[in-house]
């Protein structure tokens, strides 16, 4: 059974996708749209416990009807926040996963429209999952470089919505999150977002200090896919 559909479930875990299914789509018909594989992540999300997991699938539908109507974000309603060169699609890691760098220095609280900020989010992270091969991988590694830093990029209602959106809307698809250049003054902010993360995101924050930042990058990708602002050859460009 496992093997018609990908990935390495066991025939008990998709039963529970078909039970959950059978669910969801008699409250949402749009259900019968949901891949198998999309299923199994909400699954996994809320412990395979099967009504948790379609209540969350349910408010994931509702939500992506009204954020996204056309099923695309059009990449025009978020130019604003495209021109900051906030993020970038780099390589692979050594598993497959693609990496996405986000560089949050470049985000200022003072012109942060919320709105917007969140169509940003929904359209990074639907860029990155495109870029995951079916079938083979479900998650991406996100490198979080906070080089530069300081009090004009605090913002800590616009960190608790892109994880709040990550969390709640693309379930399993965070492999880790490289947290590196890290200063002093973030932890303060880190810390008021803390509360705001579930318990199975949070374990997939790395903080990495500066020692072991070169090794630490070189064991999860190889010199090829490594970008060049961290001694690899990758040229990477900024996300369009």
């Amino acid at each position: 059974m496992a093997s018609s559909v990908g990935g390495d479930a066991g025939e008990g875990e998709w039963l529970k996708v078909t039970e959950l299914r059978a669910m969801a789509e008699a409250q949402d018909p749009h259900v019968k749209e949901v891949d198998n594989l999309t299923l199994r992540r909400f699954l996994r999300a809320r412990g395979h416990v099967v009504g948790k997991a379609s209540a969350m699938l349910l408010k994931f539908m509702a939500w992506r009807r009204e954020a996204v109507p056309g099923g695309v974000m059009p990449p025009e309603l978020v130019r604003t926040e495209l021109s900051r060169e906030m993020a970038s699609l780099g390589g692979v890691d050594r598993s497959g996963r693609p990496v996405l760098l986000a560089f949050p220095a470049k985000h200022f609280s003072a012109n942060r429209d919320m709105a917007g900020f969140k169509r940003y989010i929904v359209y990074l992270l639907d860029s990155i999952c495109a870029k995951i091969p079916r079938g083979r991988q479900e998650k991406f590694l996100c490198i979080v470089d906070l080089k530069g830093w300081g009090y004009a990029n605090c913002d800590v209602r616009a960190y608790i919505a892109a994880i709040e959106i990550m969390q709640s809307y693309y379930p399993e698809r965070l492999g880790k999150a490289l947290m590196i250049h890290v200063p002093y003054l973030f932890m303060k902010a880190w810390k008021m977002v803390q509360p705001f993360i579930d318990a199975n995101t949070k374990d997939k924050f790395v903080f990495v200090d500066d020692k072991s930042l070169e090794e630490t990058l070189r064991r999860e990708m190889d010199d090829g896919q490594l970008p060049e602002m961290y001694g690899g050859k990758l040229a990477i460009v900024p996300l369009e």
